[in-house]
């Protein structure tokens, strides 16, 4: 098995957190492949550290060697118990706001009155987050936001995603350069992975960038159709679509990061395959 550095979210990824099936024995598996010394796993999530931990409690999750959290906004390296935060990250993403803070970003943009300030513990140090009313067209809000963004020297990322558990809009605004494919491209450069040792897998709006890169890529098959539709015209070669039936699994969360790992890799598919 050569070297590779696996890259999933969690909520409806690799946690089975949604309406769909979750294969039994998938995260059994997914676990031991996690713990080949070939393999470095770094989780890539919206949800910040403490969040990150709850999960791996709650769903007996293996302990990743990386963790880009926040949507991109903060980077982790994990030994055991020990998460080391990665300043170098926080210098390269905090000129972008220019010097404004968190408060002062938010007072910028209290007078939208469609965004509804997010919990304290789901705001971090380079992201403010919001909800909105789940039939919110985001194209006329970001319009909204991005002339006052630009008006007082702040270049952000503003990150759009439906949350089907709360049936809720979600807005994150980190800096323009935190979003997961930049971290994930820092990540590779820090610990020498070339492209075609990298694999991504994603399920929903605030992967799409990564989705849609030239990183080998899965969507997993409990994915939204609306994701399903906008990710139609990227190559095969490139992001691979679970369906299900590969070991027997349906490839919905786990399974379709197993199915996908081992359709770009086929020396892992072999691995799998004697596994079982």
């Amino acid at each position: 098995m050569r070297h590779l550095l696996l890259c999933t979210d969690l909520d409806r990824t690799l946690i089975p957190n949604g309406r769909a099936p979750e294969s039994p024995q998938a995260r059994r598996l997914f676990a031991k492949l996690a713990a080949c010394p070939q393999v470095t796993l770094a989780y890539v999530t919206g949800r910040h550290q403490a969040l990150i931990q709850q999960a791996m409690l709650d769903y007996d999750l293996p302990t990743p060697a990386f963790a880009i959290a926040d949507v991109g906004a903060s980077l982790y390296q994990v030994r055991g118990c020990q998460w080391q935060r990665w300043t170098a990250w926080d210098d390269h993403i905090a000129p972008d706001w220019g010097g404004t803070s968190h408060t002062e970003l938010r007072q910028l943009l209290s007078g939208i009155s469609a965004l509804t300030l997010q919990e304290p513990h789901k705001q971090a140090r380079h992201k403010l987050s919001f909800y909105a009313p789940m039939q919110t067209e985001p194209q006329a809000l970001l319009a909204q936001i991005e002339p006052i963004l630009r008006r007082h020297g702040v270049r952000a990322n503003l990150i759009w995603s439906l949350d089907e558990a709360t049936q809720q809009g979600l807005l994150d605004i980190l800096p323009a350069r935190a979003n997961k494919l930049h971290a994930i491209a820092f990540l590779m450069a820090a610990q020498g992975f070339e492209r075609d040792a990298t694999v991504f897998v994603g399920d929903s709006g605030n992967d799409l960038e990564v989705l849609q890169s030239d990183l080998p890529a899965v969507l997993v098959a409990n994915a939204d159709a609306d994701i399903k539709s906008r990710v139609a015209n990227v190559s095969p070669d490139r992001l691979y679509l679970a369906r299900g039936d590969f070991l027997g699994m349906n490839g919905n969360y786990s399974a379709g990061i197993l199915e996908g790992v081992a359709h770009h890799h086929p020396d892992i598919a072999d691995w799998l395959h004697q596994q079982r």
